[in-house]
């Protein structure tokens, strides 16, 4: 439990949710963590529940290269380097159940926000410290790269582009720099509650293990591809689904 031990990782959308258990399992192996989040007062909320001694909240928009380059920097500054990166932040901007349909802007904003948004965050890291000094990368993405479903088809793009992006990357910055991914299946979140009101026991059916994911699942992958544990592991994507792709249904 002390793999990360002397290592600093920056975890973009860390304040809840999937982002919040990735930052809590970094902190348990030892890590300094760097969350963001676009409320302030939350965010050091979530950073006290870690512990503000191994934890320091920059607030800001995920998107904005200013930010970027300032939580970059202050966990240089903080903690003297950035090691990891977890590029978190994500989600769906509805843009129509067909592509044929679609609007275009929302499904603009969708790749934006999955995938350009990784990139900048990648760029900035590596200028502010794995350029000159080496670390690894975690990209979060979801089972929806590998399945066709109704409302899906700009979000499942997108991550299905950033699972190549990984793949892509990690071919570019070998061998100083891993770049893997996680492709996580429906994970207990505020956000999937309310997305799967009145049908749990359908969702939970169709996934094998008969449980939802809890963000403490896939906190685990993250940590072991980001430690030394995995270091002859680079350009995969990790599904952590309950074996929910096993099933075709």
């Amino acid at each position: 439990m002390e793999s990360l031990v002397g290592k600093t990782a920056l975890v973009t959308g860390g304040r809840t949710g999937i982002g919040f258990g990735i930052a809590a399992a970094l902190v348990e192996r030892g890590a300094k963590v760097v969350i963001t989040s676009r409320s302030e007062d939350e965010l050091r909320e979530a950073a006290a529940k870690l512990g503000e001694d191994q934890v320091l909240a920059v607030a800001g928009d995920a998107t904005d290269p200013e930010h970027q380059q300032t939580a970059v920097a202050a966990a240089v500054d903080r903690f003297g380097s950035l090691d990891l990166l977890v590029n978190n932040v994500g989600g769906a901007v509805r843009a129509g159940r067909r592509l044929v349909e679609t609007d275009l802007a929302a499904y603009r904003r969708t790749i934006e926000l999955n995938l350009v948004t990784a990139l900048t965050w990648v760029q900035a890291a590596w200028r502010g410290w794995l350029g000159e000094h080496g670390g690894a990368i975690v990209n979060i993405s979801s089972i929806g790269s590998k399945l066709s479903v109704p409302d899906g088809s700009a979000y499942g793009t997108a991550k299905a582009a950033l699972n190549h992006f990984t793949r892509q990357l990690a071919m570019e910055l070998a061998p100083a720099v891993r770049v893997n991914g996680v492709a996580s299946g429906t994970v207990l979140t505020d956000f999937t509650k309310a997305n799967i009101e009145g049908r749990e026991d359908k969702v939970v059916g169709s996934i094998p293990l008969k449980r939802l994911g809890e963000p403490a699942d896939v906190g685990a992958a993250v940590a072991f591809l980001l430690s030394d544990e995995a270091s002859w592991i680079t350009g995969h994507t990790l599904v952590v689904d309950g074996g929910r792709l096993l099933n075709s249904r």
